[in-house]
């Protein structure tokens, strides 16, 4: 379908089987290693004399994975977004790098049907930058994706978030966050993958939480993590 972008405009974007709608438009207000030292260097005669010091050992700094730093300040979240995504739970394998990736435009791009205006209906919003993690449960059972998203304000982030609507799924409620909104796809047969999706945003951070589970997805799944994502937000914790 094609996409007129004047001062609104329309997208339609897709998580999962599931249609989006956004009604865009510019909106008004591994631990330390220790390296050997090398031989001390053979005395140029044999006999007595003092033993040589050995040299020390050099302590090198730990890799910079899993030292990524985030800051809240009111509502606004500065380091790097990274730092902000949904933990892992113990036992969990992530896809993909461990801290996360970062987003593209072309990246966001993947998750809308027709997204050839997207560049400029996200300026239009103050957007900055986007990171996102997928992992699957300890238990094989599920896999959980996150996706942050900042732009220039919170004003911007919540109507970003406001002009999202899902089709082709049935809203569910997000117990615990006035803010939120979820959405439930059952699977087309029993046994096949059903997902839940809830959106929400805490400041300048609009984020969205997809939990993929074989067969009907229990709503309480989707709660649980959009709570912990929520106080990853807010607090840094």
């Amino acid at each position: 379908m094609a996409i007129g972008l004047a001062a609104f405009a329309l997208l339609v974007v897709t998580a999962a089987s599931a249609t989006v709608t956004v009604a865009a438009g510019r909106p008004g207000g591994s631990g330390p290693t220790t390296v050997a030292a090398p031989p001390a260097p053979a005395g140029a005669a044999d006999g007595p004399g003092p033993a040589p010091s050995p040299l020390p050992g050099i302590t090198l700094p730990p890799p910079p994975g899993g030292s990524l730093h985030g800051t809240v300040n009111g509502s606004t979240h500065g380091g790097d977004l990274r730092y902000f995504l949904l933990p892992l739970p113990d036992g969990a394998e992530p896809y993909g790098a461990p801290d996360g990736s970062t987003m593209s435009t072309d990246d966001l791009a993947k998750d809308y049907s027709d997204a050839g205006g997207l560049a400029s209906v996200l300026d239009s919003y103050g957007f900055q930058e986007a990171v996102t993690r997928r992992y699957r449960t300890a238990d094989g059972k599920t896999d959980v994706r996150s996706r942050l998203m900042r732009f220039s304000s919170d004003g911007n982030a919540q109507a970003f978030l406001q002009g999202a609507t899902f089709s082709n799924t049935t809203p569910v409620d997000v117990a615990g966050d006035g803010a939120a909104r979820g959405f439930v796809t059952k699977p087309a047969q029993p046994g096949y993958t059903g997902h839940l999706i809830g959106v929400s945003s805490v400041g300048d951070v609009e984020y969205e939480v997809t939990v993929y589970v074989k067969g009907d997805p229990d709503p309480s799944l989707l709660t649980d993590v959009m709570k912990r994502q929520h106080d990853r937000l807010t607090s840094g914790g």
